[in-house]
């Protein structure tokens, strides 16, 4: 521009008349050539700018080798290419200066000569211009054709999603180099192809989808480019591929070793066949829907596979890492765990609903409680000491009573928020004795209580021998021993058929239960009871031999059972006033047996004929005659010297519509028999069931069919509680925790189950964990949570037991009572309603020194029951979560805290 500008100057000190016509013929003809150049020019520019842009965006294009992050990496070859391309973008930039300075028209005070120049200048702009149109046309066309593009791939987004692992990683690397020239030129929508074995990952980024929609100058410039391209850089990308894979065998060789050291040390073998039962139609629904994919599952898997068990996880702690089994726990099996179903809920009442003042009494829990790992505890400052049952041992609460005259005093009243201090230890505790050698024996420090060996060691309940506490196995009315006692009762009624006909007991006012002990031998589970009264420990004895009982008594509330659950109640000189207020409590007896269920009243009303007891046994007449009691037969003992009332109840209604004077009442029909959490005992009679399909109709299969056998009321017409008809869930449900129990209980969890007698299930359903383990030498409480369907009648008709519970409050229980805790999906259930913390002070309370507890649940809720497991210094055996459900099983130790609750 410079001479241009020079020879300007000098044309101005000229004479401009002597020039003027030339200069003004020279416009106009340059004028004339522009305007004939510029019709003409619509023809030839596209070429020329189709020949230049080809040949621009082939250098701009070309993809410079793949390297590492680092720019100091970079070879020389790679550095030029960056400066090439800076080059090229800068000489774009001053030409498009260079030509809007020269302008549209030409400057009359120019030389003739100058004409080229700025018809080149012009011709260059005009190129660049119809360039840039192009490039903008083409983003147009590239934009229209993506969205096309994109629905096209969306319909085939099922079949080309899951591609080789090699070509996803060059895409994605492909993607990253060409991230700046994406920003100069727009970016151009990419589409996966299913690339066939032998197609090179190269090939397969560089076709797109729709081709023959392109353009043809499209496609000109792809070819180009691709052509450049797999020549520059396919060696450098083949060997980072190369490198990858190197990598990757690195790591699972690394893993593998990993692996096989921490199953050298580990001690558990198999865990759980975490199988949740489904019906055949769910599972083949789920299969069909799963084989909808899998062919892009399958393409998926060969390529993943190799790199599977370096990409997981493995949660267990101290344990073998996870199998590559998919869905399962180490060893084997799915952990798909039973839960609920929503729908089941519509077809199940509940203890909360039931109980008509449940609401009243207890309020809701305070929420969450956040990660206590350092949770620092104390021990309970309580009077009750080692022995110490939070809801029965309520000082505060006792002392509010106005009245015990119907023995409120003995009946549950719990704090308002569960207790978080620990219950002490009795000096010179020991791991306890063996079944069955606990039946006869205990150490006499573990219940350092003597009171009832010297009230009633002449009738042998228990005896002090040195560091031991023996029982003979008598009682006030067999003390000869429970053996022939139980042997009198069946000569007396044969049908009562121990161990066959009669399965499930009550016996209330237990003592230290020696005749559920020793009905052990005839088959027969017998649910004990007596009250924490001046009977000093009597229940406490009774969990120490390994023989089933709780603490509770007949005051003014129902028992926690359903009604019409129990073959037999027994009662041998029990101490209840039968009689007593139009026969309340012997109605509430009435309510819990079977119909056709016998009454075995051993008592001194019976067989002796001082003045109480004759009156006595006028009043018991009376009573059982209008309740519709047939008295079946009046035995006696001459070993034993005693007699045995045994009444039966009707299996009808005759008798109750028969009766002239109606007394006791028939209850009301929205008197809910099943309703038992805190509802007051009721003077009257429920009548017996007629229908075929309700419960009580029959009497159940002889045991052991009845076991396994699904009710014969379980109606297909009602949805299970996993969501299939309520008799095909219960057969799943055992079949899933007889797998459970033989593939994982029994081999992996590192539980000496020789060392087991006292279980508890605390969230049973159908009985389905305490059928599993029948053949052993133990027994299972089955607890069905009031917020819970109500499933506990199931569980006796199969000839198990239980209770009603809320795990908000404490349990009727002494402390150090159960050797091993089960429980599946409670305490995520729990959370909702209160504290954790207290809930594992509880668990911690009634499980002996050296037990076991098995949680199954929430992964997350399986993290804070660990943390809060070992701030109790509980050693955590297993752990483990996959797919959001877990496992753990933990011991207990001896640690107690130094430190007492200050006393309030």
């Amino acid at each position: 521009m410079a001479p241009g500008k020079s020879r300007s100057s000098k044309r101005s000190s000229s004479s401009s008349t002597s020039y003027a016509s030339t200069i003004t013929t020279v416009v106009f003809l340059a004028l004339c050539v522009l305007a004939i150049w510029m019709l003409t020019s619509n023809s030839v520019a596209p070429r020329q700018t189709s020949s230049r842009t080809a040949t621009t965006k082939s250098n701009v294009k070309k993809d410079p080798p793949a390297f590492e992050d680092n720019p100091g990496d970079l070879p020389d070859d790679a550095i030029k290419f960056d400066e090439e391309s800076n080059n090229d973008r800068k000489s774009k930039q001053d030409q498009k200066s260079e030509s809007s300075l020269i302008g549209n028209a030409k400057d009359p005070n120019m030389e003739d000569g100058d004409d080229g120049i700025n018809d080149k200048h012009e011709e260059t702009s005009r190129v660049k211009e119809s360039a840039e149109e192009h490039e903008e046309r083409q983003k147009e066309n590239e934009k229209q054709i993506s969205e096309e593009s994109q629905q096209t791939s969306d319909e085939e987004n099922a079949e080309n999603q899951k591609v080789d692992e090699d070509a996803k990683a060059y895409s994605q690397e492909s993607e990253n180099q060409k991230l700046g020239e994406d920003q100069q030129h727009g970016t151009e929508q990419q589409h996966q192809y299913v690339v066939s074995q032998d197609e090179n990952p190269r090939e397969f980024q560089s076709r797109i989808s729709n081709r023959d929609q392109e353009p043809r100058l499209q496609q000109q410039l792809r070819e180009d480019e691709n052509r450049g391209n797999t020549q520059d850089s396919k060696n450098d990308e083949d060997q980072q591929l190369q490198k990858q894979q190197e990598e990757e065998i690195v790591k699972n060789e690394e893993n593998s070793e990993t692996r096989q050291k921490q199953q050298k040390q580990q001690e558990f073998q198999d865990v759980t066949n975490d199988e949740h039962p489904q019906s055949q139609e769910a599972e083949e629904d789920q299969e069909s829907q799963q084989n909808k994919a899998g062919t892009q599952e399958d393409q998926q898997q060969q390529g993943n596979d190799a790199n599977q068990e370096a990409r997981e996880e493995n949660n267990t702690e101290g344990k073998p890492a996870d199998s590559n089994s998919g869905d399962s726990f180490p060893g084997g099996g799915n952990t798909v765990i039973p839960q609920e179903s929503k729908e089941s809920k519509k077809s199940w009442s509940t203890q909360a609903a039931q109980s008509e003042n449940e609401k009243e009494r207890r309020k809701e829990g305070s929420g969450v409680m956040g990660s206590i790992y350092g949770y620092t505890w104390q021990l309970c400052n309580v009077t009750a000491g080692p022995d110490y049952i939070p809801c029965l041992d309520n000082e505060k609460a006792l002392r509010k009573l106005r009245t015990t005259g119907h023995f409120e005093h003995r009946e549950r009243h719990c704090p308002e928020e569960g207790p978080t201090c620990l219950v002490t230890l009795p000096e010179g505790y020991k791991r306890p004795i063996l079944w069955p050698k606990s039946r006869d024996k205990i150490w006499y420090h573990n219940v350092p209580h003597v009171k009832l060996a010297e009230v009633k060691g002449h009738q042998n309940w228990v005896k002090v021998m040195g560091e031991f506490l023996t029982f003979p196995g008598g009682g006030t009315q067999f003390i000869h021993g429970a053996l022939h006692y139980i042997d009198f009762i069946q000569q007396s009624v044969p049908g009562i058929a121990w161990g066959k006909h009669t399965r499930v007991i009550l016996d209330v006012g237990c003592g230290v239960a020696s005749f559920g002990g020793y009905l052990f031998e005839r088959d027969v589970l017998t649910m004990s009871f007596a009250p924490k009264d001046e009977h000093e420990a009597q229940v406490q004895f009774a969990l120490e031999r390994g023989i089933p009982a709780i603490s509770a008594v007949m005051g003014s509330q129902r028992l926690p059972f359903p009604s019409r659950v129990f073959d037999i109640v027994h009662c041998a000189r029990c101490r209840v006033p039968w009689h007593a207020e139009g026969g309340l409590l012997l109605l509430e007896l009435n309510r819990v047996l079977r119909p056709g269920g016998y009454f075995v009243w051993s008592a001194t009303p019976v067989y002796q004929t001082l003045q109480e007891d004759v009156e006595i046994w006028k009043e018991m007449s009376s009573l059982t005659a209008s309740m519709c009691w047939d008295l079946v037969t009046i035995k006696k003992d001459k070993l034993n010297s005693i007699g045995a009332a045994i009444y039966r109840k009707p299996s009808s209604n005759d008798c109750y519509d028969q009766r002239k004077h109606k007394r006791p009442p028939m209850c009301k029909n929205d008197d809910d028999p099943n309703a038992a959490w805190y509802v007051p005992l009721q003077s009257c009679m429920h009548r017996i069931p007629v229908d075929e399909t309700e419960r009580g109709t029959r009497w159940p299969e002889a045991w052991p069919r009845r076991v396994q056998a699904p009710p014969y009321w379980l109606n297909s017409s009602q949805m299970g509680i996993y969501g299939k008809p309520a008799p095909q869930d219960f057969v799943a449900d055992l079949e899933h925790w007889k797998q459970v129990v033989k593939t994982s209980y029994m081999n992996s969890l590192g539980i000496s189950w020789s060392d087991v007698r006292n279980v508890m299930d605390m969230r049973a359903v159908y009985g389905g964990f305490a059928a599993a383990l029948r053949d052993l030498r133990v027994w299972v409480l089955n607890v069905v949570n009031v917020d819970s369907p109500d499933t506990l009648p199931i569980i006796y008709e199969r000839g198990l037991f239980g209770i009603y519970h809320d795990w908000c409050e404490s349990f009727s229980t002494y402390p150090r009572s159960y050797d091993l805790l089960h429980a599946d999906h409670l305490f995520s259930k729990l959370k909702k309603r209160c504290r954790l913390d207290p809930i594992m002070a509880e668990v911690d309370r009634i499980v002996r020194p050296g037990g076991k507890l098995i949680v199954r649940d929430e992964s997350s809720t399986i993290g804070e029951v660990e943390n809060l497991l070992k701030s109790l210094h509980w050693e955590v055996h297993l752990t483990f979560s996959k797919n959001q459900e877990g496992m753990l099983s933990a011991q207990k130790g001896n640690w107690r805290p130094d430190t007492y609750v200050e006393s309030s």
